[in-house]
């Protein structure tokens, strides 16, 4: 038996004694060449581990154990972190990243109300709302024709994103009007997801639209076209265009009012706009989520006094007087005198409310309400009523009138040469003598005098409801004695004519100051009744002193000429004015205002009409200009309010004296 070969491992302690240490070393591992070990770099190494010992650093990471647990210890302080945030987020966060969420999902639609309706008293729209869209685009969805942008295009579903928008233009421009390449140039907006292509479009042309978009690339509906939505932007229609428009105003693109009663009662007439709040998805509405509803309020609805036949014929007999006198312009107010309801209020040259933007700017507005100018002679109404009340004229009061009369600096004369007169108080009012109406004024204190026109209404806003009143002017009490003069015959103060036609209703009337107005009535959406501020009476003379002017008055168209001043069937009253005019732009007199009031029946008036024309060219007097538009309106309303004609003859009583 032969001996056992002795391995290398007793050879490697052997070998580690005689270098002096007692660590035994691992077992080499086999090898082809013995690579003999080192002492000078074992003797380094050890050096090495002694001193980092000394330090106290021994780096142990290398170990499987140590490796497990520090990977413990970061997991366990990642998931304390993961806990806290999630503590964090659902017990002190939550109902605020609940509400971002909910907010994200939100979406909000406006509904708008129905502006109010204005009506004549009859109830004929003058003023509605018709039903309109905004047609809105896409551009983003148009040009990819409704693709969803999280997925790449099939190369057909290219094409048709390439040719939308030009299929979308054509179809815009057939139904709109305008070029294709005015709508492609919104149609490939970049990076936008809204624009505004047309506002008040017909209802029934966006229908056309849509089913033009519906029938899409093949016309067979299969693949439509995308993009084009609309909104709800009702027109604001009048019917009848100029009827009435000085009244009405108008509203501007967004349907707001900004003239006229359009823009005095616009918060009344817009109503409430509603909201629609619901939950969406990227690919619409969510059925089963949020749904709030809150409905729009309508606007109110409100009733005029105008009678719109009356008014349509008012306005053709004014235009007719102004190309018969050449005026720049006019106004034709027709009242009852019992209410202060205006039946009719002419002014030419007026505007078609649908088309403002056409008309000169200084016709739009309502020059019988907001323009002031000096009524001349029918002021001579309102001196005699204020004498008469005062006791200190009666219709044969007797003066003799002078060819002319000091007042200030200079002299006052008539509009006709004349030498001394002997005229009674009515032949003064007949003749319209401005000498004869200053002898008798002189006789009322001026504080007095102007007492009775601010119970008249001059000198303040008649509150009629008509938009952009003007007060006028009315001197001060402490008035010179020229200016009180001046005033008698109707010179030296201004007034609107809304303001002339309610004074001199109330001289006719017996004597009761009426508060203009304009609104009969006004109607919630529901049909509950607005209540409006009740208009004011009040007594301004006696009603003895109200038929001694009222005689007067019918001696102007009874006293001069031979009839042709009357109506046929009917007695009347009236007074003429012609007033120089006084120009601001030149601070001096410049031109003439005509005018006439008349009213009837004689023996108990129910209708007045007052025509006022400005700066007439064809002649000058009242009498003559706006007399026959007073009477060629006043055959018409008559009849039409069942007035009976007078069943008297007309009084031809004495205009002078011997």
């Amino acid at each position: 038996m032969s001996r056992p070969r002795p391995t290398s491992r007793p050879a490697v302690r052997a070998s580690a004694a005689k270098n002096g240490t007692s660590r035994l070393a691992p077992a080499a591992k086999p090898s082809t060449k013995a690579r003999p070990a080192s002492s000078k770099s074992r003797a380094t190494s050890t050096r090495r581990r002694a001193r980092r010992y000394k330090k106290g650093i021994r780096l142990t990471i290398g170990r499987s154990a140590t490796r497990i647990r520090v990977l413990m210890v970061v997991l366990t302080v990642g998931l304390v972190l993961c806990l806290g945030r999630a503590v964090q987020l659902q017990a002190f966060d939550s109902q605020a990243f609940a509400v971002q969420a909910a907010d994200k999902m939100q979406s909000t639609r406006e509904l708008p109300p129905k502006r109010g309706d204005i009506v004549d008293r009859n109830g004929v729209v003058l003023a509605g709302s018709e039903d309109a869209m905004k047609i809105t685009v896409d551009p983003d969805q148009v040009q990819t024709n409704g693709a969803d942008k999280r997925y790449a295009m099939t190369e057909k579903k290219q094409q048709e994103a390439a040719a939308a928008p030009q299929a979308v233009a054509k179809i815009l421009s057939t139904h709109l009007g305008g070029s294709e390449e005015e709508y492609l140039a919104k149609l490939l907006t970049k990076n936008s997801r809204y624009e505004v292509i047309a506002r008040h479009v017909p209802a029934a042309t966006w229908t056309k639209i849509d089913a033009d978009m519906k029938k899409g690339i093949d016309g067979d509906g299969k693949r439509r076209w995308y993009g084009l939505y609309a909104e709800s932007d009702p027109i604001r229609t009048y019917p009848s265009h100029t009827l009435a428009s000085s009244v009405l105003g108008f509203v501007n693109g967004d349907g707001a009012g900004v003239a006229g009663l359009e823009g005095a009662l616009n918060e009344q007439l817009s109503g409430t706009a509603g909201s629609e709040v619901y939950d969406r998805s990227t690919y619409g509405r969510i059925p089963l989520g949020t749904n709030v509803l809150t409905p729009a309020v309508d606007g109110t609805t409100y009733s005029l006094t105008i009678d719109s036949d009356l008014q349509w014929y008012s306005e053709q007999a004014l235009a007719e007087g102004l190309r018969q006198s050449g005026a720049a312009t006019g106004v034709a107010l027709v009242m009852n005198v019992h209410n202060g309801e205006i039946l009719a209020l002419a002014n030419a040259p007026s505007f078609d409310a649908s088309h403002p933007g056409d008309a000169n700017v200084s016709d739009l507005g309502n020059r019988a309400a907001s323009s002031a100018y000096e009524p001349g002679s029918t002021q001579k109404v309102l001196t005699m009523a204020a004498l008469a009340d005062s006791g200190l004229v009666t219709p044969d009061t007797k003066l003799t009138v002078p060819s002319r009369i000091a007042s200030g600096s200079g002299y006052v004369s008539d509009s006709f040469d004349h030498g001394t007169l002997k005229l009674t108080a009515r032949g003064v009012v007949a003749q319209s003598s401005n000498i004869g109406t200053i002898q008798l004024s002189r006789q009322l204190p001026k504080e007095k005098y102007r007492e009775y026109l601010t119970n008249f209404g001059l000198g303040a806003k008649p509150e009629s409801g008509l938009s952009a009143e003007t007060t006028g002017a009315l001197p001060a009490a402490d008035m010179a004695d020229y200016t009180r003069d001046q005033m008698s015959f109707g010179q030296g103060l201004s007034v609107s004519a809304v303001q002339m036609s309610a004074a001199i209703a109330s001289v006719v009337n017996g004597g009761v100051y009426h508060q203009p107005r304009i609104i009969k009535s006004a109607t919630k959406a529901d049909g509950t009744a607005v209540e409006l501020p009740a208009p004011t009476s009040r007594r301004v003379i006696s009603k003895e002193a109200s038929g001694m002017v009222v005689n007067m008055m019918e001696s102007v168209i009874t006293g001069v000429g031979d009839g042709e001043r009357a109506i046929p069937g009917y007695r009347t009253i009236g007074k003429s004015g012609t007033a120089q005019r006084y120009d601001a732009s030149c601070k001096c007199y410049n031109g003439y205002t005509a005018s006439f009031v008349g009213a009837a029946p004689a023996e108990n008036p129910q209708i007045l009409v007052y025509v006022v024309l400005d700066q007439p060219t064809n002649g000058n007097l009242g009498s003559q200009l706006a007399l026959p538009v007073v009477n060629n309106v006043m055959q018409m309303a008559l009849p039409r309010y069942n007035v009976l004609p007078s069943t008297t003859p007309a009084r031809k009583e004495a205009l002078t004296w011997e």
